[in-house]
């Protein structure tokens, strides 16, 4: 989005954290908690603000805040026209909120998640104080924006509940990155213990509570119990649950499970190349059913998967309208093996449903997601330009 900002002529600052599973492309020591740098055509203030998906609620919290806290002294003092801020967390608001009344900028909020209903619905924080809290930061985020730009359906919903019109909202979905997957130059690999004829179904993304991958690792039991023997299920990333995954997989001896840690997304295109499904997890959780917009999903599509979604909503939908996957009900394992065996036998007779489903992804990502066409529409929302019909 900022590329897409710098192509229509407009400079941009990013200020960020430093993140595990990343980096910024700043190689500088740190002076004073920060370093800076133009990083392709990037203007980059990065803190010295360690962060990882695996790190507990309190360490979490404490970066948070002290990332909102930093952040205001920058949103104070820089020079800029527009000030954008975008979720989770929530406090990641807090600048922009700052930066409207004392400094009367425009502020675009975006949102990411509903912030407190995932949490409390996810029974992550159950202190009814700090849910108020959370609850008067959102509703005085919201309020303070200018715009706001909700990344799924049910956002832009709970924006409305909190007494936004409708006028000063706009859905700009995740978006799919089809020169990335669809680079002819990505080379396919597979995991050492991974055979070309077995069905790969892959998931990528972070390993947490939210993810649902317990549900996974049941399937992997019940195919297991089955004696499936051609089916491998792929976990890439990290996260908070990892260790717990992993423990798991031994514990259970689940030799039909890999889990590999997070790699570029380069690279991840490679491995795409000769996957056979993706696997779109979340835990059963109602909010989570239109209120999130998840990465992986538009990835796969990218990368003219087919896609095995186990819970409803809006992907769900997405997934059994476009006829470009599986669709499974929440925590049923029976189910969710029953739809890997499908597209094992399918794959073994040539692949013709599997081949068909991909290309159907793949055109759903091109005409609904394309992230050039979003990138577009955020610029124009974001800057105030008269936006199009």
């Amino acid at each position: 989005m900022a590329q897409a900002l710098i192509r229509n002529g407009h400079s941009v600052t990013m200020v960020c954290g430093s993140y595990k599973g990343g980096q910024t492309g700043l190689t500088s020591d740190f002076s004073g908690g920060r370093r800076q740098g133009v990083v392709d055509g990037i203007y980059v203030i990065e803190l010295a603000l360690s962060y990882s998906n695996s790190d507990g609620f309190m360490k979490r919290f404490k970066a948070f805040a002290t990332f909102a806290f930093k952040s205001i002294g920058i949103a104070m003092r820089e020079k800029y026209d527009i000030v954008f801020a975008t979720t989770t967390p929530l406090t990641a608001g807090i600048p922009g909120i700052f930066a409207r009344w004392l400094r009367a900028k425009p502020f675009v909020f975006e949102v990411r998640d509903l912030w407190p209903e995932l949490p409390r619905e996810m029974g992550v924080i159950k202190n009814p104080i700090i849910l108020w809290m959370m609850g008067v930061l959102e509703w005085v985020s919201y309020r303070s924006a200018h715009r706001c730009v909700a990344l799924s359906p049910g956002i832009a919903k709970g924006i409305e509940r909190c007494g936004v019109a409708a006028s000063k909202i706009t859905l700009v979905p995740n978006g799919c990155d089809i020169d990335i997957f669809k680079d002819p130059k990505a080379k396919a690999w597979r995991p050492k213990g991974v055979a070309n004829n077995d069905l790969m179904a892959v998931f990528s993304g972070t390993q947490g509570q939210a993810n649902g991958l317990d549900d996974v690792l049941d399937a992997a039991v019940e195919l297991q119990t089955r004696k499936v023997k051609n089916i491998k299920l792929v976990l890439v990333g990290q996260g908070k649950l990892t260790e717990h995954l992993k423990a798991r997989v031994k514990a259970e001896g689940l030799d039909n499970v890999l889990m590999l840690p997070p790699v570029p997304k380069k690279e991840l295109a490679g491995l795409f190349k000769s996957t056979d499904i993706g696997m779109q997890c979340l835990a059963n959780i109602p909010a989570f059913y239109y209120g999130t917009s998840p990465n992986k999903f538009f990835d796969y599509i990218s990368a003219e998967l087919p896609v095995l979604n186990n819970y409803p909503g809006w992907v769900a939908e997405m997934v059994e309208e476009n006829e470009c996957g599986f669709k499974v009900n929440a925590q049923d394992p029976k189910a969710f093996a029953d739809a890997l065996q499908k597209a094992a036998d399918d794959k073994a007779k040539g692949g013709t449903l599997l081949k068909r489903m991909g290309k159907n992804s793949f055109k759903l990502a091109k005409v609904k997601f394309d992230r050039n066409n979003l990138s577009n529409k955020w610029v124009k929302w974001v800057t105030n330009e008269k936006m199009g019909a």
